[in-house]
């Protein structure tokens, strides 16, 4: 949009059919948000309420919309689930895990053998 200087987009449905307009702004509006309330809403929302996490065991740190996530959890299982659901949190940029577990609930693939 930048290079070709256009400063609005029509959104259309599979039909062609014209279903609103997006402009650069709407489209960077989550890129903006501050990195507190990203924070805020990772550790808030997602962690406390979402997850039932006690604030003492995983915290969250977002520099320019870059989290790392650090502390514990109970199962293996749930990191990867933590990671996921903190992607998918508007003007996230990337996050990486120092997170542990209390109890290896992956179990390894049976041996067929």
């Amino acid at each position: 949009m930048e290079t070709q200087h256009v400063k609005r987009l029509p959104v259309v449905d599979e039909a062609e059919r014209l279903l609103g307009i997006v402009s650069r702004g709407d489209l960077l509006r989550i890129f903006l948000r501050r990195d507190e309330a990203i924070r805020e809403e990772i550790t808030e929302d997602l962690l406390r309420r979402t997850l039932g996490l006690d604030a003492r065991d995983v915290t969250a740190e977002v520099r320019g919309g870059q989290v790392t996530l650090a502390g514990a959890v109970k199962y293996r299982s749930l990191i990867p689930v933590v990671e996921q659901l903190c992607r998918r949190v508007d003007g996230v940029v990337s996050v990486s895990g120092n997170l542990i577990y209390r109890t290896d609930d992956v179990r390894p693939a049976a041996d067929c053998g």
